[in-house]
């Protein structure tokens, strides 16, 4: 059975990743999770998670949660700018790689990082002026050389 968390955190990813125009649509995509939820549920989840309809380049009034909702048209653009202005360095040991920034931004590079899903990482933790992200593999290397293209300091 899915808890209320994994069922939002569900919603949230659907939402980021489809352009959902309908409850209806959205309890059928829940549906291919293999997730049942009656539109009532959905309702109070997408009011829960701080849902909004959002018109989109294609015309459509869509879903979206702003905390999730980076600039559906180009998230990597949003990412290099955020990671040039706030990172000054990356390290890596293991499958963890550390950022650093300057105090009271990591949380603003993390945030960042999330939304746009960069491959090879699993997630982060963000403290003041230090960042730490999980690589997908045991070796970070790659996901710590990647973050440096990104911020331009390779």
């Amino acid at each position: 059975m899915t808890t209320k968390v994994q069922r939002q955190a569900t919603i949230a990813r659907l939402v980021s990743d489809h352009e959902v125009t309908s409850q209806p649509e959205l309890i059928e995509l829940l549906a291919t999770e293999g997730i049942e939820a009656t539109q009532a549920t959905v309702s109070r989840d997408l009011d829960d998670i701080g849902a909004v309809k959002v018109r989109v380049a294609s015309g459509n009034t869509v879903y979206a949660i702003p905390e999730f909702a980076p600039d559906r048209l180009a998230p990597l653009d949003q990412l290099r700018r955020v990671m040039g202005e706030w990172v000054a360095d990356v390290s890596s040991s293991g499958n963890l790689v550390v950022l650093r920034t300057p105090p009271g931004c990591a949380h603003v590079v993390a945030s960042a990082l999330d939304r746009s899903r960069v491959d090879g990482m699993l997630g982060t933790v963000a403290g003041d002026d230090t960042l730490l992200c999980i690589a997908t593999d045991t070796d970070g290397t790659t996901l710590a050389n990647d973050l440096r293209k990104l911020a331009g300091i390779d």
